[in-house]
């Protein structure tokens, strides 16, 4: 699609008449109290696993997992940038442990003695260790994430008795305990699943991708994929206090001008996926709340596959980073709802991740890189991006189209359905695409090590692999650990600058997430996951 029909299409879209849009059922007259007890939430994609540990888990299907399962600890609140409640990255709070005593290499929980599953089954400390085990074996993204907090191997947890989990360290790492705060550490049912597991699938990750088996805050009761999930509380749960929202119905709507209606008529309680314009005009609209939070350690950014010529070509990838149509990207797409990750004007590098790079949009500049890497009538390439996330995607990628024509890149646009779309980004085969990455740990080697370093993990999109880059990462993480503030500044500057040297992804812009909720809709947290915390949410 062209940038006109394009455009075109998103107002036609857009201008939807909200009468055409049907009311959900739940929220009949004759269902008044059923309503007060329950939030409608639309978005445009949803789940395609219910388990965190599942292969290629969506982000969506991150919600899922926090929200019905519990981890040993989470993180206590502050006030965010914007004022609202924003997740403590240095605190830390019990959830499924009553307490937590960190030694010199280990630390040790207290299972609360009254926490059960959502069969009534009580959680024990074997049930820790199977899940803990199950996260550092079944490979891919959740084995990486425990590995970014020093959490490799089973030997590691030890039952001490029947309420009793230790976690050994194999090295100091500052990123060890934040990392079990994480989504991917939480306590699934080890004997129910175990019942439906098989040879060829020890964990039960078949079973566990269309049932949750935790014992959080809420359960799954009924999910069509593509289309709705249906959360009840779990009225047992002692994970904190208990949710005054008794039902969640969250429900696929694709079209953006729908959901839109949707929360104007007040039918809909909360989307946060809504086009940028959109968010933009609904902040004049006084029956609504919107809520703007820079994503924690995360960008959007264009990665190219340095495997694959031509992006295996350094100067290649340079000509690119001028070509992009950063301000166009930032004014048509983003609507200022979003920090520009370009055109740093001199000055030292920051301690600190994100931060601008400074390249800026140079048509002349990129056209002579790619003259001096040998293409100077440019080459054709395809440019791929999430289906799911199509309301910034595809005219971010209309613009890049246009943009790098001007320097002979013809670009074919790839649209990959959302529940494909992290499948497609593990197998590293496309050249050229865009991304969304937040790191879970706020911290720039945590970035680093998932999106940079030589382990090529499924964050390096980009396949990207450098000694020198390895060799900076592992000084930060090492001088964090000791304490050795010197030793880390000088680490994160140099990976920093190596990174905007190579350029194997280019930032754009550091996104925000937004949030539209009825004035009646309150509680709302941001989280390092960016997904709803349904726990806290109430409904007046």
């Amino acid at each position: 699609m062209d940038r006109r029909g394009f455009l075109k299409s998103a107002s036609a879209s857009a201008a939807l008449s909200a009468a055409s849009v049907s009311a959900p059922a739940v929220f009949s007259p004759a269902q008044a109290q059923a309503r007060a007890e329950t939030l409608l939430i639309v978005s445009e994609s949803g789940p395609n696993n219910l388990d965190i540990h599942g292969v290629g888990t969506n982000v969506p299907g991150y919600e899922a997992s926090w929200n019905c399962y519990d981890r040993l600890i989470s993180h206590e609140m502050k006030a965010g940038p914007n004022g609202v409640p924003y997740y403590d990255r240095d605190k830390f709070k019990p959830e499924l442990a009553e307490d937590m005593k960190t030694g010199d290499m280990s630390v040790t929980f207290r299972l609360k003695k009254n926490a059960t599953f959502q069969d009534g089954t009580p959680v024990t400390a074997k049930d820790v260790k199977w899940s803990l085990d199950r996260a550092v074996s079944v490979g891919g993204f959740p084995t990486f994430q425990m590995k970014a907090g020093s959490l490799e191997k089973p030997e590691q947890f030890v039952v001490v008795d029947e309420r009793t989990i230790r976690v050994d360290f194999i090295r100091k790492d500052r990123l060890t305990i934040p990392d079990l705060a994480v989504i991917v550490p939480c306590v699934v049912n080890s004997e129910l699943v175990k019942k439906h597991a098989t040879p060829t699938d020890p964990w039960g990750l078949e079973y566990t991708k269309q049932n949750t088996a935790g014992s959080g805050a809420y359960k799954v009761t009924k999910w069509t994929p593509g289309t709705e999930v249906i959360f009840e509380r779990n009225e047992n749960w002692v994970g904190g206090d208990l949710p005054k929202v008794r039902r969640i119905i969250w429900r696929m709507v694709p079209s953006a001008g729908n959901r839109r209606a949707l929360l104007e008529r007040g039918d809909a309680d909360i989307s946060y996926d809504l086009p940028n314009k959109d968010f933009a005009e609904l902040k004049g609209n006084a029956k609504l709340s919107i809520v703007s939070t820079p994503y924690s350690n995360g960008i959007q950014y264009i990665g190219m596959n340095v495997k694959k010529p031509p992006f295996d070509n350094p100067k290649v990838r340079q000509a690119v980073a001028y070509a992009l149509p950063y301000q166009k990207i930032m004014d048509a797409v983003m609507f200022g709802l979003a920090e520009p990750m370009f055109g740093r004007k001199g000055g030292e590098t920051k301690v600190a991740w994100p931060q601008p790079h400074g390249y800026d949009t140079d048509i002349a500049k990129a056209k002579q890189l790619l003259a001096e890497a040998g293409h100077p009538n440019g080459f054709e390439t395809t440019l791929s991006f999430d289906l799911g996330f199509a309301g910034v995607n595809e005219p971010l990628c209309v613009l890049v189209q246009e943009s790098l024509a001007q320097i002979g890149i013809k670009t074919v646009i790839n649209k990959i359905p959302g529940a494909n779309w992290r499948t497609e980004l593990n197998k590293k085969e496309m050249p050229l695409f865009t991304n969304v990455f937040s790191g879970w740990l706020d911290y720039p080697e945590y970035f680093f090590f998932w999106c940079y370093d030589g382990s090529n993990s499924i964050f390096n999109t980009m396949s990207y692999q450098s000694p020198e880059m390895d060799r900076l990462i592992a000084g930060g993480r090492e001088a964090a650990a000791i304490g050795d503030e010197a030793g880390y500044d000088k680490s994160v500057r140099g990976f920093v600058d190596l990174a905007f040297a190579d350029m194997p992804r280019i930032p754009l812009f550091q996104p925000y997430v937004n949030v539209a909720m009825q004035k009646n809709v309150s509680g709302y947290q941001y989280w390092f996951h960016r997904r709803l915390d349904y726990r806290a949410l109430v409904k007046s």
